[in-house]
């Protein structure tokens, strides 16, 4: 018995030295069998920090739909691999009180973004809620419309510009759908109805609930390395209490990035010290005169340790394996001045 005794504790021995040694033994990320003296690269000081990730963001493909592009955009991204996808909203036509037909065109939406190799986080536009029933149709299929979660240490907003008053949104819906109806054929007469100068248009809304939560929000994360809102229309142009002011005073003094849509024209601007930007398109209406800011494109941000780089993927510049825009990109309208462009 003793022996047995003393051969097992050897055994144990052995056991213990060995995963207290594994760590020690793996195989380092960079290894390379070349003598001592001067290397052909630059320095061993790797770009692959644990904090640093990368992550996209699409914008408009709704109002002016045009089919194909925002396949090409997944396809693109199915490439790319970032860790998650962010939009800035409008995803699908919406504008209907049809239960039903909102739901298959959320179905239809979903499928294609279920393509992309990384979660998709959902973000309102105008055209995804128009109306109290689309509301309704969210809250059911995603639950939250205004939320925020933490990802490496970077603090995500998901914010909802449409955040009216009941009786306020129908009001507001009931205006969209007769401007949207006579610029169908009278574009001049359209222009003059209410909607068309109206602020809720333009800049959306955020609700007192919304403020509040949102300055909760970032209350309880104060040392994250940085902040991402992500919203549909730019609300942060609304003067008075119904705009981001109560947000941006919380977000007074840490570093802060601010992404919208809408307007489907590539803006940049500064304000507080951050950036603020504007998207331009995924598929949605555009220009195509070679006018500053009209693009399809797919936003790239990489968070490092001294805070996002972002760059700007159009479309028809990201290639497959082949040479070739993915998806039959190559015959449809991008930036390449394609068969189905209109003509300037």
């Amino acid at each position: 018995m003793a022996g047995f005794r003393r051969y097992a504790a050897a055994i144990l021995a052995v056991i213990g030295l060995g995963l207290a040694a594994g760590p020690s033994l793996a195989a380092p990320p960079f290894k390379a069998t070349l003598p001592a003296g001067p290397k052909p690269w630059t320095h061993e000081r790797f770009d692959d920090a644990p904090q640093t990730f990368s992550f996209a963001v699409v914008s408009d493909l709704e109002s002016g739909y045009r089919p194909g592009v925002f396949d090409v955009a997944v396809a693109d991204l199915a490439l790319l691999h970032p860790a998650f996808i962010m939009t800035v909203g409008d995803m699908i036509e919406g504008g209907s009180e049809d239960a039903a037909l909102l739901n298959r065109e959320w179905d239809a939406f979903d499928a294609l973004a279920a393509k992309a190799p990384a979660p998709f986080f959902h973000v309102a536009g105008n055209h995804d809620m128009t109306n109290l029933t689309q509301r309704k149709v969210w809250e059911a299929r995603y639950g939250a419309r205004y939320y925020g979660f933490v990802y490496r240490d970077v603090l995500f907003m998901v914010l909802d510009t449409e955040d009216y008053p009941a009786a306020r949104m129908q009001e507001i819906y009931h205006a969209r759908a007769d401007f949207l109806s006579l610029r169908k054929t009278d574009p001049a007469a359209a222009a003059k109805l209410p909607y068309a100068s109206l602020q809720e248009a333009r800049t959306g809304e955020i609700g007192p609930e919304q403020s509040a939560y949102f300055e909760k929000l970032i209350a309880a994360h104060p040392k994250v390395r940085w902040t991402i809102a992500l919203m549909h229309k730019p609300v942060y142009a609304r003067p008075g209490d119904k705009g981001l002011g109560r947000i941006e005073a919380a977000l007074k003094g840490r570093p802060y990035t601010i992404l919208n849509g809408h307007l489907h024209r590539y803006g940049y601007a500064q304000r507080n010290g951050a950036d603020y930007i504007m998207l331009g398109t995924t598929g949605g209406e555009r220009a195509f005169d070679g006018s500053q800011g009209a693009m399809d494109h797919i936003m790239w941000i990489t968070m490092t340790d001294h805070g996002p780089d972002i760059a700007n993927l159009k479309l028809e510049g990201v290639l497959d394996k082949t040479g070739h825009v993915p998806a039959g990109g190559e015959a449809l309208c991008l930036d390449h001045g394609g068969l189905r462009c209109p003509t300037p």
